[in-house]
């Protein structure tokens, strides 16, 4: 195991810069995710890590090793692709146990490795088949088998899971995560899918466009989010964000809505009285309110899950989505009252979207 650390890291293919000199410190046998939309830089970033691609500015050291120049196979990573990259004539078995065979490693202790991965991964009995007889699960278990048996200083996965069906997804993930507790190994997994990141995660580094925006553990970004962009891309469904004024004035503070109406705040943070702002709430912390406690509007749609029920509201500042966990008899057009919690309202200077 290895810690391994970034350092003003930049990549530019030609004229384009695509990373921006990015920091991150990711701690020995910690599991680090980079988090972000399609084109901001994680995929390129974790390749840099592996050595698929060229740093352009900055080091990469893992365990105390500057790697910049090291060709992939010298700096003792294992990938875990989206694709699983499975050798289709090759049986299970050969497939775990092929990057050993390149190494010319000794045949007992392959075979050690392989069943010792084998097992962890409930793999034994599949051994004997070949690719094409295994699910989309199995195979992309035979895929981290193959990284396991390598025994490497830190564990990348490039998206592993894009390809599985939801259900599977679920499971694969308690699986690698599962599978960390028990190695120990320092792992970097690159996801698109904000929820893998939330559940998955000791700390999370959320990129965009070429840039580390915030980096934290799932809950510090999810209470504390330094900006509109993290506030917005952490948390499922998405932060409400509800263009006002800050009001600070006659022994209350509030923000007036570009609708009219105006949400009590708690008195504390920072702003001026006039500023404009960015008032957001999470979908969980509204409730029903009533009369000219909180936020007007009429139903528009309703997803009911089971579990909870998420409805759409057309408000005068704009569309509005809050989440119960009670039964409500809501219909389309119904009047309503969305009631922010005082204590989870964030406010962001409307500028430059920082949190206030």
């Amino acid at each position: 195991m290895a810690a391994v650390v970034i350092r003003d890291v930049e990549k530019a293919f030609g004229s384009t810069k695509v990373i921006h000199g990015i920091n991150v410190d990711i701690a020995d046998g910690e599991f680090v995710v980079l988090v972000g939309p399609s084109g901001c830089g994680k995929s390129t970033l974790l390749r840099m890590v592996a050595g698929l691609e060229e740093i352009s500015g900055g080091t990469i050291s893992i365990g105390n090793r500057v790697v910049n120049h090291l060709p992939p196979k010298d700096r003792d990573v294992a990938m875990v692709f989206q694709n699983y990259a499975l050798y289709p004539h090759m049986t299970v078995y050969d497939n775990m146990a092929f990057s050993m065979k390149l190494r010319k490693a000794d045949d007992k202790l392959i075979d050690e490795r392989v069943q010792k991965a084998a097992g962890i991964l409930n793999l034994r009995e599949y051994l004997k088949r070949f690719p094409r007889q295994l699910s989309g699960g199995q195979r992309q278990r035979v895929a981290m088998g193959r990284a396991i048996v390598r025994d490497p200083q830190v564990f990348l996965f490039d998206e592993p899971l894009s390809n599985l069906d939801a259900k599977l997804r679920v499971q694969m993930r308690t699986e690698i995560k599962a599978l960390h507790q028990r190695l120990k190994t320092t792992t970097v997994y690159v996801t698109h899918d904000q929820v893998e990141a939330m559940t998955m995660a000791d700390r999370i580094v959320v990129m965009h466009d070429g840039i580390v925006e915030q980096i934290g553990t799932p809950l510090e970004l999810y209470d504390h989010p330094v900006n509109t962009f993290v506030a917005g891309f952490i948390g499922s469904p998405a932060m409400n964000f509800i263009n006002g004024t800050l009001r600070n004035g006659g022994g209350s503070l509030r923000v007036e809505t570009a609708g009219g109406q105006a949400v009590r705040l708690q008195a504390a943070g920072k702003g001026v009285d006039g500023q404009p702002i960015i008032l957001g709430v999470r979908p969980e912390h509204l409730s029903l309110g009533a009369g000219n406690e909180g936020i007007a509007g009429q139903v528009n749609v309703i997803e009911p899950t089971g579990a909870e029920t998420q409805i759409f509201v057309d408000t005068p500042a704009g569309s509005v989505t809050a989440v119960f966990t009670e039964r409500h008899d809501f219909a389309p057009g119904t009047p309503i009252v969305l009631k922010p919690q005082a204590n989870s309202i964030h406010l962001f200077d409307a500028q430059t979207g920082q949190h206030l």
